[in-house]
């Protein structure tokens, strides 16, 4: 419900969950890559700087991937089968192509 007393449409309820989850993975990114750069500026040290700043590379390019999975665990919930399909299928995707550049680029 919201606060005029109406129901919440499924549209309005994933447009608020994607929202929830990309604000907040901006947020911690911006957060990390932050501190992280002021603590290798302050201090000169690289060590904890250069995880934070690498936590917030990894957070910031995780956060659509989270957006994807909110977006299929809505269309289960609500049983829209062939948004769920075709979404699925975009996860496939992003996780093939990141798989791809880690062995075409040796690290894996």
């Amino acid at each position: 419900m919201t606060s005029g007393g109406r129901q919440e449409s499924a549209s309005e309820r994933l447009e608020r969950a994607v929202g929830v989850v990309l604000r907040a993975g901006v947020t911690t990114s911006t957060v990390c890559l932050a501190v992280g750069a002021a603590w290798a500026l302050a201090t000169g040290e690289s060590g904890p700087a250069r995880v934070l700043l690498q936590t917030g590379i990894l957070v910031l390019l995780l956060t659509p991937v989270a957006r994807v999975v909110v977006s299929i665990a809505q269309y289960v919930s609500e049983r829209d089968w062939p948004f769920a399909t075709l979404t699925t299928i975009v996860l496939v995707e992003l996780l093939a192509s990141a798989v791809a550049a880690l062995v075409f680029n040796k690290r894996l």
